[in-house]
C-alpha cells in the first residue's frame, strides 16, 4: 500500500485532501500533520510516496519543506504536490523550481487531484512497509 503525507494547516481542508483520495482506484495509507514542523518530525518515522503540501503555515512554510525535502538525499525522490490559495504564475513557478513535482490551487477539482496522485504515485518505487 502507497503512503501519502497531507501537510495542512486547516482541518477542514485536510478533510477534503482526505476525502478525494480515500477515492482513489488503489488503496493508500493517509498521515496527516498540522504544519511543516510536524511533517518534518513524522518524516523520519515511515516511508512516503507522495507528500501534499499548503504554502501558507505558522511555522514552516509550504516552500521551505519543499525545500527541505528535495534538497535531502533521503526524501528528493518523493514526489510533491503543493495544494494552495496563492494561485499567481510567481508562487507556482517558485514552487516548481524548488521541485515540487505538481501545483494545485485551491478551491481544487477532487478528481483532478486524483489524477495527479495516481500519475505521481504510478511513477513512485513502492515504500517499504514500516
Amino acid at each position: 500500500m502507497q503512503r501519502i503525507l497531507i501537510v495542512e494547516d486547516s482541518a477542514t481542508m485536510r478533510a477534503l485532501l482526505v476525502s478525494a483520495l480515500d477515492e482513489m482506484p488503489t488503496p493508500v495509507k493517509i498521515t496527516e500533520t498540522e504544519s511543516g514542523f510536524e511533517a518534518l518530525r513524522v518524516l523520519p518515522r515511515q516511508r512516503f510516496d507522495l507528500i501534499l503540501t499548503d504554502i501558507n503555515m505558522a511555522d514552516i512554510n509550504g516552500l521551505e519543506l519543499v525545500s527541505f525535502v528535495k534538497s535531502n538525499e533521503t526524501y528528493r525522490s518523493i514526489p510533491l504536490v503543493i495544494v494552495s490559495t496563492e494561485g499567481s504564475d510567481r508562487d507556482r513557478d517558485k514552487g516548481l523550481s524548488l521541485g515540487a513535482d505538481a501545483y494545485l490551487v485551491k478551491p481544487f477539482d477532487p478528481e483532478e487531484l486524483r489524477q495527479i496522485a495516481q500519475d505521481l504515485l504510478s511513477r513512485a518505487p513502492r515504500s517499504n512497509e514500516g
